[in-house]
């Protein structure tokens, strides 16, 4: 299954401080629909991630009903990216 997304990229304050973009609704849904095959657990969605030339491996995070896709800074770097930037993702999830 691949999904391609356009989100701003946004700074969570938590105990374990963090960025991330939120995968739009409709995304969420289709992703939500096939998490009982893909999820190894509290949800979390195994993908292949890309944004621009730098591709790598993380999960999805369950949300609010949504999935936040997070986006480590050695690709924040990679990519010259800062809090607030709009970003196109391509997520792979393996079905």
């Amino acid at each position: 299954m691949d999904v391609h997304f356009t989100g701003e990229i946004f700074y969570w304050r938590g105990p374990s401080p963090y960025h991330f973009v939120a995968v739009p609704d409709d995304e969420s849904t289709d992703i939500q629909a096939t998490s009982t095959s893909v999820s190894y657990g509290w949800g979390m969605i195994p993908v292949t991630a890309r944004i621009g030339d730098t591709e790598w491996t993380t999960s999805l995070y369950p949300k609010d009903g949504k999935y936040l896709l997070p986006i480590k800074d050695a690709i924040r770097k990679a990519e010259s990216l800062e809090e607030g930037h709009t970003v196109t993702a391509h997520l792979h999830i393996a079905v």
